[in-house]
């Protein structure tokens, strides 16, 4: 895997494919994490990534406590995967909600007007990402290397500084 200087960019690009992701919160004194799955909307231009929740569930909580988190990303099929780490905090902004409203947030809640749902709000600070040629290409990749004796070139690996 080759090493490359990422872009806030392109780190967005890839969440904005993949769409879900692990939010991981930490509960302090528990010394656990915790990670569940949540709908990613991304806002570049102000630097954050949002995810509609319920107010019934821990992860406010979880944030109150301990605002440093990880967002991971994840598409096996297609070899792409992202680790966002960045600073959380939990809004009732209702403008908000309504502009992230989707059909899958009809799933959870019947209107955006519904009290019940918050926001959690990610400031990123770092990310890293990896790319791959899929899952075909680089079995191929590695069945030339191991008959040559060489490396198989298995995408691209990028840090990226997101403030």
């Amino acid at each position: 895997m080759s090493h490359e200087a990422g872009t806030p960019d392109a780190v967005y690009d890839l969440i904005e494919t993949i769409g879900i992701g692990m939010l991981v919160t930490s509960r302090q004194g528990a010394d656990m994490l915790r990670a569940r799955p949540m709908a990613a909307s991304v806002k570049r231009q102000e630097n954050a990534i949002f995810f509609l929740t319920d107010a019934e569930g821990s992860k406010d909580d979880e944030v109150r406590e301990d605002p440093k988190v990880c967002l991971a990303f994840a598409d096996p099929k297609g070899q792409r995967y992202v680790s966002v780490s960045g600073t959380a905090r939990i809004s009732n902004d209702r403008a908000r909600i309504k502009e992230l409203w989707s059909v899958g947030a009809q799933a959870f809640w019947d209107t955006p007007d519904d009290p019940a749902i918050q926001l959690v709000e990610v400031r990123p600070t770092e990310a890293e990402f990896w790319q791959g040629p899929g899952r075909i290409v680089s079995a191929v990749k590695m069945a030339v290397a191991a008959a040559t004796g060489g490396r198989p070139d298995l995408g691209t690996n990028a840090k990226v500084g997101m403030r």
